[in-house]
């Protein structure tokens, strides 16, 4: 008995230090200038506009990693039920880089133009420790990346939205947050089933390597604004 309470104390211990990551990128954009600006409704057209194109960079990519991470797993017959988390995730992020071009389009930026403009370095190493883990590290660690992501949705999407709309400071702005909105409303649920997937992580390697992807996000993801 006491040794199946201690190991369900480290159960909760390593998620609830995965949800401290969550509120730790939470706490260092909410110190960002240009995030907080954004959660305030307050950035002006160039900021967002900069913001929305990075996110685009890095959002193309999560469909194929995640089915990249799924799939893996599955070949190496392990977590099945992981798996098919990982690739329900990619379903559930099919077309989302569409989402992001027609918010900038609305915005007046063409598709062309966000193609042409270059990357954050933060954004590059962001797409390259994904396909690192994908495809040849622990492939289960995309899920601390996830949670990271999913956390910030929940905690500040909707309310910067609605900032955004209420404020009003960008020209066609309630054509242009689609991506946003749709994050903010979906995201909930997303973190309660991961989080509850996550508890069945026994290994503490695999948890070594969910709890590093969501700490190298946390650490890159302010990149992804314009530093002013």
């Amino acid at each position: 008995m006491h040794t199946q309470m201690e190991s369900q104390a480290r159960m909760t211990d390593w998620v609830d230090a995965l949800e401290q990551e969550g509120r730790g990128l939470v706490e260092a954009l909410d110190a960002h200038p240009d995030a907080r600006r954004l959660f305030d409704g307050t950035i002006d057209v160039e900021g967002y506009v900069h913001y929305l194109v990075q996110t685009y960079h890095y959002v193309r990519w999560s469909m194929p990693l995640l089915v990249s991470a799924g799939e893996r797993l599955k070949r190496l017959g392990r977590h099945a039920r992981l798996a098919d988390l990982l690739l329900q995730k990619a379903v559930e992020e099919r077309g989302h880089e569409r989402w992001l071009l027609a918010d900038l389009r609305n915005l007046g930026c063409s598709e062309e133009r966000v193609e042409g403009t270059a990357r954050a370095p933060a954004v590059d190493a962001y797409t390259g420790w994904n396909f690192f883990t994908s495809r040849a590290g622990v492939p289960t660690a995309f899920l601390g990346t996830a949670y990271v992501l999913e956390y910030l949705s929940v905690t500040r999407a909707s309310g910067a939205v609605e900032r955004l709309l209420e404020v009003d400071a960008i020209p066609n702005i309630h054509k242009a947050v689609t991506f946003l909105r749709s994050h903010g409303a979906a995201d909930v649920e997303h973190v309660a089933e991961l989080t509850s997937v996550l508890r069945t992580l026994t290994d503490r390697e695999e948890q070594a390597a969910v709890l590093l992807s969501a700490r190298t996000t946390r650490a890159l993801y302010p990149g992804f604004f314009r530093e002013r």
